[in-house]
């Protein structure tokens, strides 16, 4: 007998929707086609979510120190994969080997989720005396859907995979297709460390199958990064099955420069965060507001800086800013551009620096200025290497300007003022705050957004809590 969703319909129910055949990864170094693999029916793909939900029970029984083991060892074993997974994330979405993927950030991510599981999921206690104990219980959601995007896509990925494993949920993972690869190589690196392939699912599937399996309802909660279109269609797929959403979707992050801020600090680290993975960062820097007293300096070492910038193919040592993940990305970025200069705009960088660009995936740096909130270069998620600089006289100014917009994930503040910072953060329509730093993911802290951003929040203990559900006990030992 084939086991039934929340929502009634069972693997047999589900009805095949017009499908690609094959997914396609298309390298942005060369155009090729780099990876490729089958697309799996949503019937033979709900098969084995069914399956996974059978093993989770399983696996949610087992002690937490031994679910911990095991994920860690997951990731441990995926760092013993860097000599793949390093250059193979180049050919896909073409972040420059010299920065050596991502083991940085996920291991950093992965290590402190362990490390706080034993406390975020510990029961709170109520009350336990000779006449009752009452205490809520974490309670995995069953089965984790990961719906994982290709600009970080191990990063992104293990946020919600490393809490949702040692939860006691079995992850059932779907990654873009511009890393292909990527999902394999995590469930094989798990798989191999001992994890269930039963627990750790890997699915090969397009939209409208990733659409059909959300829709009957065989998830507990489903994670989704990605586009504000995406997000939509996920949460059209979702209704009335009450799955349980995370959401992190567009950003057009913002940063003030106040007057007192330390001037070159703020140069180096704004413009890595807007010109790092060639701009394809979910918190990337993306619109700058610079008090008038530090605009002109401000905007001369900017451009400095971003002219020591090497373009190029992203297996070269050298290169410090690889092609765009995709050529119609690098378009987009092109139209936006192009269509602030017509307005009035000024682009700040030679383009003879950069022979390197093709017209194609191979996208130059830009900073722009004489921006405004009239131009989709500081309205509209850009995704890309280009940042529009923009002169403020006060802080009620800056800030009218940072909320200006339909998405709130970061904004970075710099001052050597923490009160001012704080002051102003608090007004920031944004999920977090950063003084003196931008585009970094602090795991102890929940990773979160509001407006079109989306909903939820990934790490911390939060995100423990979001990938579980209240379970209360009232247990009455004696009648008096």
């Amino acid at each position: 007998m084939t086991a039934a969703s929340p929502t009634g319909k069972s693997a047999a129910d589900l009805r095949e929707p017009k499908m690609t055949d094959t997914l396609k990864c298309i390298s942005p170094i060369d155009g090729s086609v780099y990876a490729e693999r089958p697309v799996m029916p949503p019937a033979e793909a709900a098969k084995r979510v069914e399956r996974a939900a059978k093993a989770q029970k399983t696996w949610a029984a087992r002690p937490l120190d031994e679910r911990i083991a095991l994920v860690s060892a997951g990731i441990a074993r995926l760092n013993q994969m860097a000599d793949e997974v390093v250059p193979e994330l180049a050919w896909q979405m073409g972040r420059p080997v010299r920065y050596g993927g991502e083991f940085g950030g996920m291991n950093e991510r992965a290590d402190y989720m362990a490390k706080i599981a034993a406390r975020a999921l510990a029961p709170i206690e109520i009350e336990d005396s000779a006449a009752f104990s009452r205490f809520i219980r974490r309670e995995p959601h069953g089965v984790v859907m990961v719906i994982a995007p290709w600009n970080y896509p191990y990063m992104t990925a293990i946020n919600t995979i490393v809490p949702a494993l040692i939860a006691g949920n079995a992850v059932v993972l779907k990654h873009a297709t511009q890393t292909l690869l990527v999902g394999e190589r995590i469930a094989r690196a798990f798989h191999e460390a001992g994890v269930p392939e039963e627990v750790f699912v890997n699915l090969f599937l397009d939209h409208r199958g990733t659409e059909a399996l959300v829709s009957a309802g065989l998830f507990g909660f489903v994670n989704f990064t990605g586009s504000v279109g995406g997000g939509k269609a996920i949460e059209r797929a979702a209704a009335g099955t009450f799955t349980g959403l995370g959401l992190e979707l567009g950003g057009k992050d913002p940063a003030y420069v106040m007057e007192d801020a330390d001037l070159d600090w703020a140069v180096d680290v704004l413009m890595d965060g807007a010109m790092y993975n060639a701009g394809q960062c979910c918190c990337g820097i993306e619109r700058l507001y610079v008090a008038e007293p530090l605009f002109d300096a401000f905007v001369e070492k900017s451009v400095a800086w971003v002219e020591k910038l090497k373009l190029g193919n992203p297996l070269d040592q050298e290169t410090t800013i690889g092609p765009m993940a995709n050529k119609r990305f690098a378009a987009e970025v092109r139209s936006q551009t192009a269509d602030a200069v017509a307005q009035g705009a000024r682009a700040l960088i030679d383009a003879k620096l950069f022979p390197q660009d093709d017209g194609g995936a191979y996208l130059m740096p830009q900073i722009l200025v004489d921006v405004n909130h009239q131009m989709r270069v500081m309205r509209d998620e850009s995704f890309g290497p280009v940042v529009g600089i923009m002169k403020v006289e006060d802080d009620d100014e800056a800030l009218e300007l940072m909320n200006d917009s339909p998405y709130g994930l970061t904004a970075s503040l710099w001052t050597a003022d923490a009160e001012r910072a704080e002051r102003i953060g608090g007004l920031v329509e944004t999920g977090t705050v950063f003084q003196n730093r931008a585009d970094y993911l602090d795991p102890a802290l929940c990773w979160t957004g509001c407006k079109d951003t989306g909903r939820g929040g990934a790490l911390s203990e939060i995100g423990f809590h979001n990938l579980t559900r209240p379970k209360s006990f009232h247990l009455r030992k004696r009648k008096s």
